[in-house]
């Protein structure tokens, strides 16, 4: 791409975590574990006669992720009739949000692969109604699930200022990890419950000109986006160098042949006939609301990132390991607050609990330790009870059993030996055993020293304090040396 340049705008849709669907009391279910057509109503099946309501949850959960993305919230909003008939949209329109979006003129900062920081603005999220599902079965046969026709869902679009999949990456996953902060999305894009859409264009490097873009519609996962993206530059590209030309279009994704393919031809606001849905007054959110939800934002990524380097002096992989997730975060600062190290505490967590996650599946909420069990771990170490090699072996009895460090220390008899006394008498025993090994280290092979050590702590049965038994060790071995 050193002729050209890549311009890029995403669309990102996220089914929102509402009880109810958008526009009525109908509950929302899992749409792909659940039966089809189980969690339908007249309204999502577009039944005539059936007037919409506005969610009060989604209004909210919308107003939360436009602050997260650095929006106006707009106090006066309308919602639009696009129409469209397909047999995913029983009502033959879709009820959307275009003059008068809840937020609006955002940005969000993404931090690019040369540790340099990009700022993406945010033209608009607005809130709608999701569509049902098609499952196409083959012979021109296709069955439709209502069941996620009516959901609530947030568009939030950028403007186009991504220069490459590797920014539209960053870019898409920071939007997801917001959703999820706010839990507002479950961020599984598997299940479809959140898909990105790529407005792409190329232009030649230097210019600012816009020219004819393609949208590759439903990617639902980021290798799918960036490949998608990738595909399309090069095909742009090698249209342009043969003379061609860019038709605006909707494509789909195939991920078995790695290549976009022609849906239909590229629609524009007019050809959806919006018109204020009749059914729908114009909401106003007034400031009070706007001040409360605000009230009640949690702390976010950045912002946790940030406390996490200067008042807890985290390095910077730490802190961004640990933000990642919300719960990971939440988990990390209740261990914190019950008086553990953070950097002893952040160890713990990335080099033991993740690896034990990763190979259970489990997340740390249903970890059988607490925040504070794994503070009480850290004390017993800090306190010379136990060593860090006995910890880790502490913690895996824990994860297993639920049983807090002290009780699993007692029961098994873990505790260092830290008696000064005891071990004395244990390395003359081993000196006194090994009356080779010991003329040999007084005849100058201090290269026994590590030979010594293992016989000593073998016979401590591993309990031993390393510290003492190290200071001790030393001294009988200097001794040894000026008797030989």
């Amino acid at each position: 791409m050193s002729k050209y340049e890549a311009v890029i705008g995403l669309e990102i849709h996220a089914e929102m975590l509402t009880e109810s669907k958008m526009f009525s009391g109908c509950r929302v279910v899992d749409s792909v574990e659940a039966d089809p057509n189980s969690a339908v109503d007249p309204l999502s099946l577009g039944m005539p006669g059936m007037l919409p309501v506005v969610n009060r949850d989604a209004i909210e959960m919308a107003m939360k992720v436009g602050m997260a993305l650095n929006c106006d919230i707009n106090q006066f909003n309308a919602f639009e009739r696009k129409n469209y008939f397909y047999p995913d949209l029983p009502k033959g329109y879709q009820i959307t949000q275009l003059e008068n979006p809840i937020a609006t003129e955002g940005h969000l900062d993404i931090e690019l692969e040369d540790g340099t920081t990009k700022r993406i603005r945010v033209t608009r999220a607005h809130m709608e109604e999701d569509t049902g599902k098609l499952s196409h079965i083959g012979k021109g046969i296709s069955l439709v699930d209502y069941n996620r026709a009516g959901v609530p869902l947030l568009e939030i679009v950028s403007e186009p200022d991504i220069r490459s999949a590797e920014e539209a990456l960053a870019y898409a996953a920071k939007v997801r990890q917001i959703l999820r902060y706010t839990g507002v999305n479950t961020g599984d894009m598997e299940k479809g419950i959140i898909r990105f859409e790529a407005n792409i264009s190329i232009r030649e490097a230097g210019t600012d000109v816009l020219n004819t873009r393609v949208e590759v519609k439903n990617l639902n996962s980021f290798r799918a986006m960036t490949d998608a993206i990738n595909y399309q530059l090069k095909e742009q590209e090698r249209i342009y160098e043969a003379g061609g030309s860019i038709d605006q279009e909707t494509l789909g994704w195939d991920e078995e042949k790695k290549k976009t393919y022609s849906q239909r031809s590229k629609e524009d606001a007019h050809d959806y006939r919006y018109f204020p849905d009749p059914d729908l007054p114009p909401l106003f959110v007034d400031q009070d609301w706007i001040d409360r939800v605000r009230s009640e934002m949690i702390e976010l990524p950045d912002a946790k990132v940030a406390r996490y380097r200067d008042e807890l002096s985290l390095s910077a992989y730490d802190a961004d390991v640990l933000a990642e997730d919300r719960t990971v975060a939440e988990w990390f600062d209740t261990a914190v607050a019950a008086g553990g190290s953070a950097k002893k505490v952040a160890n713990w967590i990335i080099n033991n609990l993740f690896a034990h996650m990763n190979e259970s599946k489990e997340e740390i909420t249903d970890l059988k330790i607490s925040p504070e069990g794994l503070v009480e771990l850290i004390g017993l170490v800090d306190g010379g009870t136990i060593n860090n090699n006995t910890a880790k072996d502490v913690l895996v009895d824990m994860l297993a059993s639920g049983q807090s460090a002290k009780s699993i220390v007692d029961e098994k008899g873990l505790a260092q030996v830290s008696d000064d006394g005891a071990i004395l008498e244990i390395i003359e025993k081993v000196i006194a055993d090994n009356p080779k090994m010991a003329a040999d280290y007084a005849g100058g092979k201090t290269k026994l020293r590590g030979a010594f050590m293992g016989f000593v702590m073998r016979e401590l049965k591993g309990k031993g304090n390393p510290g003492i038994v190290n200071q001790l060790l030393d001294k009988a071995l200097a001794d040894l040396s000026e008797s030989g």
